[in-house]
Formats: C-alpha cells, sequence, structure tokens
C-alpha cells in the first residue's frame, strides 16, 4: 500500500472517532506550579523540630508546671511563708503541712515555692540582662572591629579574669546590702561577658553578608544596622544561651545565699532554705531535701531546654 493511501485510511480512522472521546488536560489549571510541599517558615519549623525532641519537651512542661507553683504554690497551702507556729516546729510531711516544718514552725511547703519565686527571677532576669548587654557589646565591637574591637574585648578579658564572688562581696560591703537586687547587680555585672564573645564570634560571619553590606551603602547607621540585621541573625544563638545561663545564675544565687553571701531573712531562696537545713541535716532531712530537689530539678530542666534549642534552632538542620 503506498504512503498516500496510508494517509487516507488514518484519516478516515480519525473521522469515524467521536469528539466528545477526546478530552484536553493540562491547559486549564496551573498544576505544575504547585508546591509539593507547604512553605514552612523558620520559626514554625524549629517548633516542630523542638516538638519531635521528646526529652526537652518533657523538660519545658516541667519548667511551666514549676512557674505556676511558684506563682500560686505559697497560696495553695493555706499558710503565709512568714508564718510561725511553735506548736508544729520540726514537723516531718503531714495532711496539714505537705512538706513539713521547720525549726520556727513555718510552713515548708509555701516557703519553698515562696524561694522559688526568687530563685528563679534571679536566674531569668539575670541570664535576659547579661543577654541584652553582651549582645549590643559584641556586636558594636564586631562591627567597628579593627582598635574598637581590640580595646573591648581586653576590657571583657580583664571583668572575665575577676572572680564573681569577690564581686559580690565588694558590692556588699560597698552598698551594705544582701537584698535580691545587690545579688543581681553582682551577678550580671562580669555576667554579660561570655555572651557579648558568643555574639562578637557570630557576628564577624555576618559582616561580609550582602544585607550588611547593602545596608551601609545605603547610609544606614551602624546602630541600626546592629540592631536590625545582625543582632536578630543571631538571635537562636543568643535564646540558647540564656536557656543554659539560668541554671548558671541560680546555682550561683544558691551558693551565695548558702555561705551567708546571698538573701537574707525574711526575705528567703532555695540557697537560703538549703543553708538553714544543713543544720539539723541529720535529724530533719526532709528540710534540705525540697529545696536541694528543686535547685538540681530546675538546672536539669533548663539545661535539657537549651539543648534541645539548640538542635531546634539550628538552620544546618532544616530538611
Amino acid at each position: 500500500m503506498s504512503t498516500e493511501e496510508n494517509k487516507v485510511t488514518s484519516a478516515t480512522e480519525w473521522e469515524d472517532i467521536p469528539a466528545e472521546k477526546f478530552q484536553i488536560i493540562g491547559t486549564d489549571d496551573f498544576s505544575g506550579d504547585i508546591i509539593a510541599r507547604p512553605k514552612v517558615g523558620y520559626w514554625a519549623d524549629a517548633w516542630r523540630r523542638f516538638r519531635e525532641n521528646k526529652i526537652a519537651l518533657v523538660a519545658l512542661i516541667i519548667l511551666v508546671l514549676m512557674v505556676i507553683m511558684v506563682i500560686f504554690g505559697p497560696a495553695i497551702s493555706g499558710y503565709n511563708f512568714e508564718q510561725m507556729d511553735t506548736s508544729a516546729i520540726n514537723q516531718t510531711p503531714n495532711a496539714q503541712h505537705w512538706f513539713g516544718t521547720d525549726s520556727l514552725g513555718r510552713d515548708l511547703f509555701a516557703r519553698v515555692w515562696q524561694a522559688g519565686r526568687v530563685s528563679l527571677a534571679i536566674g531569668i532576669v539575670g541570664a535576659v540582662v547579661a543577654s541584652v548587654v553582651g549582645s549590643i557589646y559584641g556586636g558594636i565591637a564586631s562591627y567597628f572591629g579593627g582598635i574598637v574591637d581590640d580595646i573591648m574585648m581586653r576590657i571583657v578579658e580583664v571583668l572575665l579574669s575577676i572572680p564573681y564572688l569577690i564581686i559580690v562581696i565588694l558590692i556588699s560591703v560597698v552598698t551594705d546590702s544582701k537584698s535580691m537586687g545587690t545579688m543581681m547587680l553582682a551577678l550580671t555585672l562580669t555576667g554579660w561577658c561570655g555572651i557579648a564573645r558568643l555574639v562578637r564570634g557570630q557576628m564577624l560571619q555576618l559582616k561580609s553578608q550582602e544585607y550588611v553590606l547593602a545596608a551601609n551603602a545605603l547610609g544606614v547607621s551602624p546602630f541600626k544596622t546592629i540592631m536590625r540585621h545582625m543582632i536578630p541573625n543571631t538571635i537562636g544563638i543568643i535564646i540558647v544561651a540564656i536557656t543554659f545561663d539560668i541554671p548558671g545564675y541560680i546555682f550561683s544565687e544558691a551558693f551565695l545565699s548558702y555561705i551567708g553571701l546571698g538573701i537574707q531573712p525574711p526575705d528567703t531562696s532555695w540557697g537560703a532554705l538549703a543553708s538553714a537545713a544543713q543544720q539539723n541535716f541529720m535529724f530533719y532531712p526532709y528540710q534540705l531535701f525540697f529545696p536541694s530537689i528543686m535547685i538540681a530539678l530546675t538546672m536539669l530542666s533548663f539545661t535539657l531546654l537549651g539543648d534541645g534549642l539548640r538542635d531546634a534552632l539550628d538552620p544546618k538542620l532544616r530538611k
């Protein structure tokens, strides 16, 4: 059969097929432009990865419950943390006093949670203040560089070489006070130096990025460049540093209160409770157990939370 006859036969076959059998597809929609996976932002992806870390999630739940108890715990007991009852001295935990009483008949349940307010406040506020000061200081040093960076970093190294215990003693002597404000001042006076060095190292890498160079070319002031571009891009590192610094401040406060340089009566903290209880530890160990377990549990939870946040906020682990 010739080529012309084949063409005529094929045309005849196509004419015999009804038009409704044909359906044009692929031109009425934009299926090719549909993204298979929805766009996920940085913080949403970080929260997703944080939730997958069960240990860090449990630590967060423990800290939330502890904060709730610190706020409402003293009221739940029905006793004032300063209320003394000479008929209930050194009682073991019972239905009336869930954590027992101390040598003055004060309810330990109310005192433990009241002390938690002071310890957590010092830890959280101290870490936040130190991180803010350290971030700004480190950002300025890394942005200007050169002689400015050298001078600022030498100042940091000098401050880091001074033991904080000496600073606490000097401030206590100068101010003649051992209040919560004095404690915070003493702990944060040099506590920002570590985060300053951390932020400086990170910002030295960001300094050469395109958006920073563009801001400089547009005449944006150095302060705005640091605050709007450089510090926000190190916020993940700063958050992780805060969660690791809080246990350090809590332990420092507990240690200073334990040796008598911290919070003084009538105020109290977990360290002050432990210091008062260690004298009667052989006879009434529960008085030392409860503040000690709170210190250990809080420090462990913040440390595990910091580990989880470090993994969740690391952009290299994004999928």
